[in-house]
């Protein structure tokens, strides 16, 4: 197999492929045959750079087409492409870089500054240089499922953010939830709206329009809710993917009206029935909610064909063996999920979410079984937010934990204790909320500030995050309330 071989290059090469829209609006539609042309060359200089079968080639690009070129450069030649937001600064590409040693590096001239900032050493590919595209196509090779395709990192509660590497079956596995969920169809156009560097936007982006004969939209500019209506409208988008928060956002910060969707899906973290609502009512269509992790790709979907029930995250997707165990967390069989990582265990797969299951075998999300917070759909792992935290001079330890929000589902809580002879109030609130958005990607910075003496913690030292999410929170201390 070879998802550039047997999906790109043997469409009809006049098909509609990509519609783009930059960041001053300029659009562009790209046929299959432009995106098979320059995506070969673009392996082509990738060869010529030294970069085989296996060799690893971090992106850090936007949501442009350029940035599909590139992974389908790299699983044409077998090479595995680890794709990271623009987001993350120098050090958290740094730490990504001693992960998985990349062979390459292609980046947006607008992200070289901060790529050259982590010092990485080796070979970096800058956009826009149309040198890249001169090169001889490389031919595609002939690839196993298990062969490695992509890595995607993932946060955890005890540690730095992990690789997550999927084989070549993930790319054609996301069949399953592209025909019974996502659910574009020939001749369409699919938004999915997620930044590069993302799982959800590796899988939805554009591999499964394609596999179901859809155009993928692609729009690199930031969010704006009523410019995200006029997009749908304009372009007569058929399917939409979009987080939880900004369906929210749309319906409390954008005029909604009846839109040409077909379809509408949801991902990253539950999506309440007011949303819904909203959306069936004023935009004319129903959001059906869907469930995955970066490790296993889709696993549940609000099924095509039955009345939404708002609020619950559907049921397994055909042929997944997907169940909650006597304690209440969902688990499954790896063996029955195609697009489940490399690395992972051949028995039972715990996610670590806690669902209940109705009697009509619906599923319902009631929470994490771990710690991480799921603000905006994006995964922060705390111990990420409090490194940066006790980085801070007149921070003693920290702990950080997730708080309600009515438009991001969560946001990151800071629960602080701080050294002698610093006082709390809210220009030291601001000062740590800038320190933390300068230290990591601005989507992990502590919207909310909390002072205490002593946090609860284990008798073998660990903190009690349990007890520090039930601490009160003094939201008089909140800093400013923007930014990602």
């Amino acid at each position: 197999m070879n998802f550039a071989r047997d999906i790109v290059d043997r469409r009809d090469r006049a098909q509609l492929a990509l519609i783009a829209i930059d960041r001053t609006g300029e659009r562009r539609e790209i046929t299959f045959g432009e995106v098979s042309d320059r995506s070969a060359r673009l392996a082509g200089t990738l060869v010529a750079q030294g970069v085989g079968r296996g060799d690893v080639v971090m992106t850090v690009i936007g949501n442009r087409p350029e940035w599909v070129y590139t992974l389908l450069a790299c699983w044409r030649i077998g090479a595995v492409a680890q794709p990271c937001t623009e987001q993350l600064t120098a050090s958290d590409l740094r730490k990504r870089i001693d992960a998985v040693a990349p062979r390459a590096i292609v980046c947006d001239e607008r992200d070289l500054e901060r790529v050259e900032a982590s010092g990485f050493t080796g070979t970096v590919l800058t956009l826009p240089d149309e040198r890249l595209f001169a090169a001889a196509p490389a031919p595609a090779v002939d690839l196993s499922p298990t062969d490695p395709a992509l890595i995607v990192f993932t946060s955890g509660t005890q540690g730095e953010p992990k690789p997550i590497r999927h084989g070549q079956r993930y790319l054609f596995g996301q069949r399953v939830q592209a025909e019974h969920w996502y659910a574009p169809r020939p001749g369409e156009v699919a938004w999915c709206t997620a930044a590069a560097g993302w799982s959800k936007s590796a899988r939805n982006t554009f591999i499964a329009p394609w596999l179901r004969g859809a155009a993928a939209l692609l729009h690199d500019a930031r969010f704006d809710p009523e410019e995200r209506l006029a997009i749908i409208e304009r372009e007569r988008v058929s399917v939409l993917c979009m987080s939880p928060t900004e369906y929210r956002a749309v319906a409390k910060r954008a005029q909604l009206r009846p839109l040409p969707l077909r379809h509408a899906v949801a991902a990253g973290e539950p999506l309440d029935a007011p949303a819904i609502e909203a959306w069936r009512s004023e935009a004319g269509v129903e959001v059906r909610d869907g469930y995955g992790q970066t490790e296993t790709g889709a696993l549940t979907g609000v099924p095509l064909g039955e009345p939404l029930r708002p609020g619950s995250m559907g049921k397994p997707l055909p042929g997944f063996k997907v169940w909650v165990d006597e304690s209440g967390e969902l688990c499954c069989d790896p063996s029955t999920v195609p697009t489940f990582f490399l690395d992972g265990p051949e028995g039972v797969w715990r996610t670590g979410d806690r669902v209940r299951r109705d009697e009509d075998g619906w599923l319902w999300f009631e929470g994490r079984a771990d710690d991480v917070i799921i603000s905006s759909g994006y995964r922060i792992g705390p111990f990420e937010v409090e490194s940066a935290l006790n980085a801070h001079p007149a921070v003693a330890e920290s702990a950080a934990v997730p708080a309600p929000d009515e438009i991001r589902g969560q946001v990151v809580r800071a629960v602080v204790v701080l050294r002698p002879g610093f006082e709390p109030g809210p220009e030291l609130v601001s000062e740590l909320q800038e320190h933390v958005r300068r230290a990591t990607a601005p989507y992990k910075y502590p919207r909310i500030v909390d002072f205490v003496d002593a946090l609860p913690k284990t008798a073998s030292g660990k903190i009690k995050r349990a007890q520090v999410r039930e601490m009160p929170s003094s939201h008089a201390l909140e800093g400013r309330n923007g930014g990602g």
